[in-house]
């Protein structure tokens, strides 16, 4: 069904199947979110003939709130300590800071302007956090529903104007809050625009049971601990294992290749070459990245032995198992590589850059400013 409304009846072209790419704005989510609609607004209409005598649905309404409620502290728990310990958005990349501005795309733009600040991650991770917490309470739910419509459109606009694959997630928690926030819109708009006195709501019951509440409160309770210890668990050992937190390689760094040998023949850096390397990036355990001349990048294993002086490096569907190139480090910020690779005999003197003076990831906070750093 999905496939046909999405192709015949809108005619759309695409990849209409499941696949993980990261991406939630494919083809066939689109689509989906179309058969949904569909069948929704058949659904209500059925529904509202077949149950019109029905004064209310009060009881509906509260199990539908609460099933939202559960969704949105999962996931505003979940994105908010991705962000509290920065793994959503580890630090721009060796690999990024070399890219120019021109050549990123708007998300890899946003991606960077988001790892830049540990800062703001944790301001925006908390506030989606408190977000989380303040719907669990049936209290604070129409507080925590603005709270949450409020950072998720701040989320769901970035999106939309940087290109970012998540729109209609984001969008759906957006309305999400919103539609819990609306279910107290009379008091709301009582007390902050027509400036009337309001009287407290009396929240719907599934049951008056004292023992029912008591164990209702000890479960959120406990819920509430086990998420906080398993989210921070998890946030931790995901930025000590691939964040900003994580243990650098050796040879971290970003080499510049001042003299190439190819074959034997001393290749000039022009940057019309396609075959000579420019930088050579060493960022995560076991991968690096080549800039050619030309800008283009090739990505390889990158695999150091124990000692330090032997390396095994291919391409990523390349086979090879045994050390390629043999290193020597004739001082601190000097590299001298020889091997064969793709057949080719080469040999490169590379000196590594001071990562101090790249200004993006250096340049701090300063309460004072005498004058804009808008370089």
């Amino acid at each position: 069904m999905t496939v046909w409304l999405g192709r015949d009846v809108l005619g759309i072209e695409g990849r209409y199947e499941f696949f993980a790419t990261g991406s939630g704005d494919t083809t066939m989510a689109y689509a989906g979110l179309f058969t949904q609609l569909i069948l929704v607004v058949l659904g209500t209409v059925l529904w509202s003939v077949l149950d019109r005598k029905r004064r209310s649905y009060n009881a509906a309404f509260y199990w539908y709130t609460v099933i939202l409620r559960i969704f949105l502290v999962f996931f505003m728990f979940t994105y908010g300590f991705a962000k509290i310990y920065k793994s959503q958005f580890a630090g721009p990349s060796l690999l990024r800071l070399l890219q120019p501005i021109g050549d990123m795309s708007p998300m890899g733009l946003a991606w960077t302007y988001m790892a830049q600040s540990e800062g703001f991650n944790m301001f925006t991770g908390f506030m989606e956090v408190l977000g989380g917490l303040l719907l669990i309470p049936k209290r604070t739910q129409a507080l925590g529903g603005i709270v949450v419509f409020g950072v998720m459109l701040q989320i769901f606009m970035m999106n939309m104007f940087y290109d970012i694959p998540v729109k209609l997630f984001s969008a759906h928690l957006m309305l999400f809050g919103l539609l819990i926030f609306v279910a107290d819109w009379k008091r709301f708009s009582h007390v902050f625009i027509k400036n009337k006195p309001t009287e407290a709501v009396e929240y719907y019951k599934p049951t008056k049971d004292p023992v029912y509440h008591t164990v209702i409160m000890w479960f959120k309770v406990a819920g509430i601990a086990i998420l906080f210890a398993l989210m921070g668990y998890q946030g931790y050992n995901a930025e000590h294992s691939f964040g900003d937190k994580r243990p650098k390689p050796q040879y971290y760094g970003i080499w510049e290749a001042e003299e190439f040998l190819k074959n034997g023949d001393t290749i000039a850096p022009l940057i019309t070459r396609s075959d000579r390397w420019r930088y050579l990036v060493i960022d995560r355990k076991g991968y690096a990245a080549v800039k050619m001349m030309n800008d283009s990048t090739k990505r390889f294993n990158f695999i150091v032995d124990s000692t330090g002086q032997s390396l095994t490096m291919r391409s990523r569907s390349d086979t090879l198992t045994e050390s390629n190139f043999t290193i020597t480090q004739t001082d601190s910020i000097q590299l001298i590589l020889k091997g064969v690779l793709d057949q080719d005999s080469l040999q490169i003197r590379l000196r590594a850059r001071d990562l101090s003076q790249i200004r993006l990831i250096n340049r701090g906070f300063h309460w004072i400013n005498e004058t804009p750093n808008n370089r």
